[in-house]
């Protein structure tokens, strides 16, 4: 009885957003689009900072630091590797980098590469 109710639930959920998925589009397609990304939207001084992909011992971590007086506005991180998995992915307490941590299953290092949206 108990699984009936498990299994109700998310399909009440799915239909519900399948009926607001073809209420938004029937909405758009009469509607013209009219939002769009201009250059002059990204903020001051945006720019995208990698750290290449690098073996490290696991759980090691790798930081990449925005250039100059720039701050982390997000960023992101890959673990590169046969059963890599990403452990972690997050700034730095300052606030100028990102973070990437990572493990390989039967290795003793992994691949990890960093990444950050960085601005002034």
């Amino acid at each position: 009885m108990q699984s009936k109710w498990f299994l109700a639930l998310p399909l009440t959920v799915l239909a519900a957003g399948a009926c607001l998925t073809t209420t938004a589009a029937a909405s758009q397609a009469s509607a013209p689009v009219t939002a769009a990304v201009r250059p002059s939207a990204l903020p001051p001084g945006y720019q995208l900072v990698t750290l290449p992909n690098a073996n490290v011992p696991n759980f090691q971590r790798r930081t990449l630091y925005c250039p100059g007086s720039k701050k982390v506005l997000g960023g992101g991180a890959e673990a590169r590797g046969n059963r890599a998995i990403l452990v972690g992915s997050f700034p730095t307490d300052d606030g100028r980098g990102w973070i990437g941590i990572g493990r390989q299953d039967g290795y003793n290092d992994v691949g990890i590469s960093v990444f950050a949206i960085c601005a002034d």
